[in-house]
């Protein structure tokens, strides 16, 4: 007997020393061998500063498990973590902590608040990876990358300077989103639009040397002092005749074109609008095709400027609310009204971001797009969920120059010179003494930072050492799957696609994994605001972490968000605890002398035949799923065999064996138990791996660790049809028998005789083999086969099944008396409550002032409680027509 698993299952004696113990023997490590296939996984860099959000831990338990598996298929496998700066980020937080210490970041100067910066990121940038190891994942840290390392930056700075030289960066004005309080330029990404409620302000605009107005609406009246015309839609009929005319813009007085543009939509507000070329991105696109030019009136830290005269210097709010009431004041202002519509915040410091004409660096995206577009079209390029391949092609075929300067200190610097005599533009690897234009020594670098996506955007290869053709360049790029969430496909996986085909020829990844968000219980998002946040840590702590993931990809699918219940957590602790403990009984029936020999296939009964077929068609089953990417389906697969067809069926069917003076079929019986258990390890591990390694440790023929044994193939030879058939026909039976005594409240201790009626050869055969379950598992006394229904008598339970009917005599079970008795108090029972719910639904006041949930939680009571007392009606009559 083999008893040397602890009789409790606690994640906490195991979790943190078996990781330990991997990291110790390196078994993450990735080595450059060329007799093996490489697999490559980067991971997705989070926020240095960052902590482990369910997110993260959805997003990096699909990446470890797809690791895990090809690891133990025999690949190099390679997952390659680091961390991103994260400028803006870091930059407010280390801005908040000097603020707090009375100093500002302009006093400090550049070069010791870099140095701030860096000392925040050394004090807190290893949380996030000590938080990831609690998850358990099997990257390999030796490789760990962080997007300011010396070598990554040389990538970005060679990057910029080659798009530069090919004239596909530039500098020029074009609207970008602007934080008044960062004081920077932001991307799409970091901007998080809510649903905010505002108004619409309908205003006035009279027409020159006319008696008559075109109203305009605007949901933001204070850029009004930016107009530099009116649009309609052409094909308005309301304002054909307002085409060409001229307009005065109230409380300026400045003439302004009334012109006609199909961007304008007749069917909002009044089918006529401002345009503000330098404060919206429309209006910009507008002001372009009509030639309009450009009037700023807004500074970087939201306050109006001189162009907005006597609103100069006004917060931009305060001036909304002056230029509203002087536009009452002379008669402008037509109605407001009531609107709920997106705002964009900045997704740091909440402020509401302003679209703003301004002078940046950009990156000519058209000539990128092509390529990036044409290898998705050709194939090179897939995505899980497919349908995500339509936002990716929308994206690309509608994109538009990419904003890249950033007004930050943090980040890479922009390799940028300029002369302050002759004003001449440098743009060059090494910073240069002189002016190449005036050999001037006057020189000064840009500065600004670059755009945090740009240098994520090269992450699956400068990671690996490009520009340098280094060795794990050449033998790990391109990597082959990129897991990520479905809501930067834009802001990541196609900036990381073309930059790698523009920059090495390739596409960076084959597969593009997107994952869904994961929400609360009730499909809210998480955030902070609402409270609702789960943090990882605190579920494994409670859980351990094999609970944690196998919940976040059990009933997951790909770009699907999913809700989290703890409930669900609770069960995968349950289904770990139920493994654990079965683990424990097979241990403590094995012989280890038994166990260290081959099962030999003459002494293999019925129901070993039948679960070596079923574990081998589930290695192909798990298999075929982790190939297609369907994870969840995977996982369920593996839970549903353990737990329905290893621990209650086949323990329960070899028991006898186990305790029987049999030696050969008991002896079979473990090296068949063990053999099984060793093949649900290997495919659980991937998904539970803390579990199964601690486990496969105990194990008597065990190799040196779980994480690196081979993973189960599948033999089509050991695929068992008639002993799947067989014995899923008994189970059928026995299952059936169980549920008709349970409907009967007929506790399992009280014997029965079975009589299975069929004129079928072979259903007789199987129940003759099957006798044996049918006394141990369906609690038969007597068995009996026959073809008819003589001398069945009156009174018995039957069970239908394919060909046969199985009949259980009433008198075997039940003192009818006594079950008459029972049922007539459970059925005055459920008239006290049918009588009590009906008289609440009967109540004209309950109904209508009861929140719906409560009257539908009701209603649903009454249904039960009429389901059960048409049962108890249906056995009273049943009995007492047998007496």
């Amino acid at each position: 007997m083999i008893e040397n698993l602890s009789k409790t299952y606690n994640p906490k004696d195991f979790e943190d020393r078996l990781y330990k113990f991997w990291k110790e023997k390196e078994y993450f490590k990735a080595h450059i061998n060329y007799d093996k296939e490489p697999y490559t996984i980067m991971m997705p860099p989070p926020n240095v500063t960052g902590n482990l959000h369910m997110g993260h831990a959805l997003n990096n338990t699909i990446q470890d498990i797809l690791i895990r598996w090809k690891r133990m298929q025999g690949y190099e496998v390679l997952w390659l973590p680091g961390t991103d700066h994260a400028s803006i980020s870091t930059e407010a937080k280390v801005v908040e902590k000097i603020r707090s210490e009375g100093k500002t970041k302009e006093e400090l100067g550049r070069d010791n608040f870099l140095k701030e910066a860096w000392e925040w990121t050394k004090k807190y940038g290893g949380n996030i990876n000590n938080q990831l190891e609690k998850l358990g994942v099997s990257c390999d840290w030796s490789r760990e990358r962080f997007t300011l390392d010396e070598s990554l930056s040389n990538a970005v700075k060679e990057v910029f300077i080659r798009l530069y030289e090919k004239g596909l960066i530039y500098r020029g004005n074009r609207i970008i989103n602007w934080c008044p309080d960062c004081k920077t330029a932001i991307s799409d990404a970091e901007v998080d639009h809510e649903e905010t409620s505002g108004h619409i302000w309908h205003i006035r605009y009279p027409i020159k040397n006319e008696d008559e107005f075109i109203v305009i609406a605007t949901t933001r009246p204070e850029t009004m002092l930016g107009d530099l015309a009116v649009a309609v839609n052409p094909k308005d009929e309301r304002y054909v005749n307002f085409i060409g005319k001229t307009a005065i813009l109230p409380l300026v007085n400045r003439e302004i074109p009334i012109i006609a543009d199909e961007y304008v939509e007749m069917d909002f507000g009044t089918g006529a609008v401002k345009i503000t070329p330098s404060h919206d991105p429309n209006d910009f696109e507008v002001g372009l095709r009509h030639n309009l030019g450009h009037l700023i009136i807004m500074n970087e830290d939201g306050t109006i400027n001189e162009n907005g005269g006597k609103y100069n210097g006004l917060d931009r709010y305060v001036a909304r609310k002056l230029i509203v009431e002087d536009l009452e004041k002379e008669g402008y202002l037509v109605e407001i009204k009531e609107h709920v519509h997106s705002v964009g915040h900045c997704e740091r410091c909440k402020t509401v971001v302003e679209p703003l004409i301004s002078k940046q660096w950009f990156v000519k995206m058209e000539p990128l797009a092509k390529p990036a577009l044409d290898a998705y079209k050709e194939g090179k390029l897939r995505f899980i969920p497919e349908r995500f391949g339509k936002i990716y092609t929308h994206w690309l075929e509608g994109i538009k120059d990419w904003c890249i300067s950033r007004q930050l200190w943090w980040g890479h610097r922009l390799p940028v010179y300029y002369c302050k005599d002759c004003g001449e533009v440098i743009v060059t690897r090494e910073e240069p003494e002189r002016c190449t234009k005036c050999n001037s020594t006057n020189m000064y670098q840009d500065s600004d930072t670059l755009d945090t996506w740009f240098s994520s955007a090269l992450w699956p290869f400068s990671t690996l050492g490009w520009p340098e053709e280094t060795e794990d360049y050449k033998y790990f790029f391109p990597t082959d799957v990129l897991v990520t969430g479905y809501d930067i496909i834009f802001f990541w996986v196609i900036r990381m696609v073309f930059s790698s085909i523009e920059q090495t020829g390739k596409v960076p990844f084959n597969d593009v994994f997107l994952t869904g968000l994961v929400r609360d219980s009730e499909g809210r998002k998480m955030s902070k605001s609402l409270g609702n946040g789960i943090d990882p840590l605190d579920v494994i702590e409670e859980y351990g972490a094999d609970a944690l993931r196998f919940t976040l990809v059990t009933g997951n699918t790909p770009g699907n968000d999913m809700r989290f219940h703890m409930e669900r957590v609770e069960a995968n602790r349950n289904f770990a605890n139920k493994l654990w403990n079965a683990t424990r009984f097979v241990l403590m029936n094995l012989d280890e002398k038994v166990v260290l020999e081959d099962i030999s296939p003459n002494l293999l009964e019925e129901e070993d035949k039948w679960i070596l077929s079923r574990i081998n068609r589930v290695i192909k089953e798990v298999t075929d799923n982790l190939n297609k990417y369907e994870i969840g389906m995977a996982a369920q697969r593996i839970y549903d065999f353990i737990w329905d067809e290893y621990c209650d069926w086949y323990i329960e069917m070899v028991k006898p064996r186990l305790y029987g003076d049999d030696k050969e079929s008991k002896e079979t019986a473990q090296k068949v138990l063990l053999h099984v258990l060793e093949n649900i390890l290997k495919l659980l591990h991937p998904f539970m791996p803390f579990i199964t390694e601690e486990i496969w440790g105990h194990l008597p023929r065990r190799e040196e660790a779980l994480i690196v044994s081979p993973w189960p193939k599948y033999n089509e030879n050991k695929v068992n049809v008639q002993a799947e058939i067989k014995m899923a026909y008994i189970m059928e039976a026995i299952k059936g028998i169980r549920n008709a005594r349970q409907e009967m409240n007929i506790a399992p201790s009280r014997k029965a005789t079975l009589i299975f009626v069929t004129k079928d050869e072979d259903i007789k055969d199987i129940i003759d083999y099957g006798k044996r379950y049918f006394t141990n598992l369906a609690s038969g006394e007597t068995i009996i086969i026959q073809e008819d229904r003589d001398n069945l008598g009156e009174d018995n339970i039957s069970v239908v099944l394919n060909k046969c009917e199985i009949f259980i005599p009433l008198k075997d079970l039940v003192d009818i008396d006594k079950e008459i008795e029972r049922l007539e108090k459970e059925k005055e029972k459920l008239e006290e409550e049918l009588k009590r719910v009906r008289g609440k639904l009967s109540n004209r006041g309950f109904i209508e002032k009861a929140p719906q949930e409560v009257v539908d939680k009701e209603r649903s009571k009454e249904k039960q409680y009429q389901d059960m007392m048409d049962k108890v009606l249906e056995r009273l009559k049943n009995l007492k027509a047998s007496k």
